[in-house]
């Protein structure tokens, strides 16, 4: 692949961005076609609509009870992993409250869950920032489910290879921090509170020329492109917030362009089918790039073959140019076998639950031999034992997480149909649930009752339940669909998650220490989020 030049900008400090490429090593030709293979990731959705500064304030008063949490639910705790890289609020007083008015100036405009179809906002702050998107290359990644797994893997796989990474993702989990990562791990706060006020008076200045002011997504997505110019990076994972043609991100010019599994969702600002949606989605192909596609449906594969056809691109297809050979369960993940675009990679650990996440891993591991040019410039694989490092290290908070023991709760971010189907096979795959309690707080605007009915088969019973936020669906509305869904006897509803969580792991205790109980939150990444922060799994930042 070419060093990377557009407008005849290079980046900041003159030297070459572009990586050379890593070691590779012959691999075997596998010229036989993969069966069909499919797999989603339960995380594509939204942060919370919190534009109406009333609706903030409710939203802290409510978060000060989740940060206290129940001395009961703090027993038992499994303690957080080393590699646990999502941030709490800040340890200094004075460092919180300062991010809090940052959030509050950010929260305070447009939400990221209302689309306005157009990139003028963004760019004029691009041209005023004096266009540092251009100072990096970068791998794009759209799709419904699976984007922030398949992001995650990326940016492990380009670290190992050493190069300096930036991945831009979203929604947060825990903190607004983690959607901007440096070499893997989430900026502190004090340094986006910097990137802040850098661009400020750009923002600022784009507010007084526009007929609305620039959305939350639209400028945390200018603070990213700021941070990694100025890092600088040796590349950039960016993550779409929405769509693609007209998403905020679309900006950069990947050199590669990935694409998760689409399913609905969205469906009142994206269309109402998989090749409608694909339509949308489509847009961050760019001329001459190498396109990623994961296992699509029939019309959503036309729509993104024929875009790129249009723009020149390379395609490379799971299924055929690359895949998933070979999996078996593994102590605390899966064991795999994948094919890449330059040949096999066997016996690579992935710590990640579900037969999606192998197919997240195909997916992230073609996209990055496309960066370095395996199947074009090379024929070769990467360097095995690197790939099989850089697996091992993967992490994905919030998907099928287990943070806690005795009984097993875990947490999963599923919130649409597609997600919770693919989280409901994988919990019966991977755990030896008897009786699993569901503690479920969708968000209003999806479809709830397609969500319910994906987990019925693999839930005893339900706690029903809703977050802080205004965008969580109201109980009583929840408990009529979950009645409909699990019949009555089997729903329990308590309108605050702290008391969900413990009349769920009461249940599940009530089962007995072998009689295979567990928990299971799930609805949101907002719901997993304050769950998080209610199991203990935080960490100061």
């Amino acid at each position: 692949m070419s060093e990377h030049s557009e407008d005849g900008r290079g980046p900041q400090d003159g030297r070459s961005r572009r990586p050379q490429g890593p070691d590779v090593t012959d691999g075997p030709d596998t010229p036989d076609e993969l069966d069909e293979l499919s797999g989603a990731d339960a995380e594509d959705v939204f942060a919370a609509d919190l534009a109406q500064a009333a609706e903030d304030a409710d939203r802290e008063a409510d978060m000060a009870v989740i940060e206290a949490g129940s001395r009961t639910l703090r027993t038992q705790v499994t303690p957080p992993a080393p590699e646990d890289d999502v941030p709490g609020r800040p340890a200094d007083p004075e460092l919180d409250r300062v991010l809090r008015e940052v959030e509050e100036e950010l929260y305070g405009r447009w939400p990221e869950t209302k689309l306005d179809p157009s990139l003028v906002r963004i760019q004029a702050l691009m041209d005023v920032l004096g266009d540092p998107q251009r100072a990096f290359p970068s791998i794009h990644i759209t799709g419904t489910n699976g984007k922030t797994s398949t992001a995650r893997m990326i940016e492990r796989l380009l670290l190992t290879f050493e190069l300096r990474t930036g991945r831009y993702t979203s929604p947060h989990v825990q903190s607004v921090t983690e959607r901007i990562s440096l070499d893997g791990v989430p900026v502190s706060a004090e340094r986006f509170v910097e990137i802040h006020r850098d661009i400020q008076p750009y923002v600022d200045l784009v507010d007084s020329r526009q007929e609305h002011r620039m959305s939350f997504f639209e400028v945390v997505t200018g603070m990213a492109y700021a941070a990694f110019a100025d890092a600088p990076v040796d590349v950039a994972v960016v993550e779409v917030g929405m769509g693609g043609t007209w998403d905020a991100t679309n900006v950069v010019d990947g050199q590669v362009a990935v694409v998760t599994p689409i399913a609905l969702d969205h469906t009142d600002r994206l269309g109402d089918t998989p090749g409608k949606i694909a339509g949308e989605k489509s847009g961050i192909i760019k001329e001459g790039a190498v396109v990623v596609l994961a296992q699509q449906p029939v019309d959503a594969a036309k729509v993104l073959l024929r875009q790129a056809a249009e723009k020149d691109a390379t395609v490379a297809r799971e299924g055929a140019e690359f895949g998933v050979l070979h999996r078996e369960l593994a102590v605390g993940g899966q064991l795999l076998t994948l094919k890449g675009l330059g040949g096999e990679y066997p016996d690579v650990f992935l710590p990640l639950h579900g037969e999606h996440q192998a197919h997240n891993a195909a997916v992230a591991l073609a996209a990055v031999e496309a960066f370095f040019g395996v199947g074009s410039v090379h024929q070769r694989t990467l360097d095995l034992d690197t790939v099989r490092t850089a697996f091992a290290a993967v992490t994905s908070p919030g998907r099928l997480e287990v943070v806690r023991r005795s009984p097993t709760v875990l947490l999963d971010a599923a919130h649409n149909p597609a997600g919770a189907l693919v989280t409901a096979a994988a919990v019966s795959e991977v755990f030896d649930f008897t009786h699993l309690v569901g503690v479920i707080a969708p968000s209003g605007d999806k479809d709830v009752r397609g969500l319910l009915e994906a987990f019925e088969p693999v839930l005893t019973e339900v706690v029903l339940t809703r977050n802080s936020t205004p965008r969580s669906m109201d109980v009583d509305e929840l408990a009529a669909l979950a009645v409909e869904v699990f019949g009555e006897e089997r729903v329990q509803v308590e309108p605050r998650l702290d008391d969900a969580l413990e009349a769920a792991v009461t249940l599940a205790e009530e089962e007995g220490a072998y009689a295979g109980a567990g928990v299971l939150v799930t609805g949101s990444v907002v719901t997993v989020g304050e769950a998080r922060l209610l199991l203990g799994r935080k960490r100061s930042n």
